[in-house]
């Protein structure tokens, strides 16, 4: 059988985010559990601000039609979201809202049912974004996701990569890929590639 695909993506498009970098040491972890990484920029798929009335005029932007089959194509999600004011980026909460739009024949959460998720977040600041993973587990609930109980929170980002973007500091790497394994694990265990 396959191994389960897992679709993974930051919530940030900055060039120099914290949080692409966690994910892109993560990303190689996760691949080492024999699990398949798709790691896409969510700067490729450009999307207005949702707007209902944008929606009645135009429909569901092609970019969030694609994003929507990305999501379904996949077993489980790898997230890594920054913290903004104490919540979801906006980058990121735009991208789930317009995902989540009903489209012909297919409710809106159909792309988020029954998805295995990890959420990861790096910060500059002492708590390392726990408060945005905090506002951003329940918009995922709501939607059908598992969310894993573990997490990882990269306090002082800014301190944490070497050169190369690696992680500077070993036992760091070590949260990270437990965190990785307890998502392989569930997945491997879910049956479903």
């Amino acid at each position: 059988m396959a191994p389960p695909q897992v679709l993974a993506f930051a919530g940030s498009s900055r060039e120099e985010s914290y949080n692409r970098r966690l994910l892109a040491n993560a990303v190689p972890l996760l691949e080492a559990e024999g699990i398949g990484c798709t790691l896409i920029e969510l700067r490729d798929y450009p999307l207005p601000i949702y707007d209902g009335d944008l929606e009645a005029a135009r429909g569901v932007p092609d970019n969030a039609i694609e994003l929507r089959a990305l999501f379904k194509a996949h077993r489980g999600l790898l997230i890594a979201a920054p913290e903004y004011n104490s919540s979801v980026s906006p980058l990121l909460k735009n991208t789930i809202d317009w995902v989540s739009r009903p489209v012909p024949r297919e409710p809106g959460s159909l792309p988020f049912q029954d998805k295995l998720a990890a959420l990861l977040s790096a910060s500059p600041g002492g708590f390392g974004g726990l408060r945005g993973l905090a506002a951003l587990r329940p918009v995922l609930v709501t939607l059908g996701v598992v969310v894993l109980p573990q997490q990882f929170c990269l306090a002082q980002a800014h301190a944490a990569f070497t050169d190369d973007g690696s992680l500077r500091d070993g036992q760091v790497r070590e949260r990270l890929q437990a965190v990785l394994r307890a998502l392989a694990r569930w997945l491997r265990a879910s049956g479903r590639p």
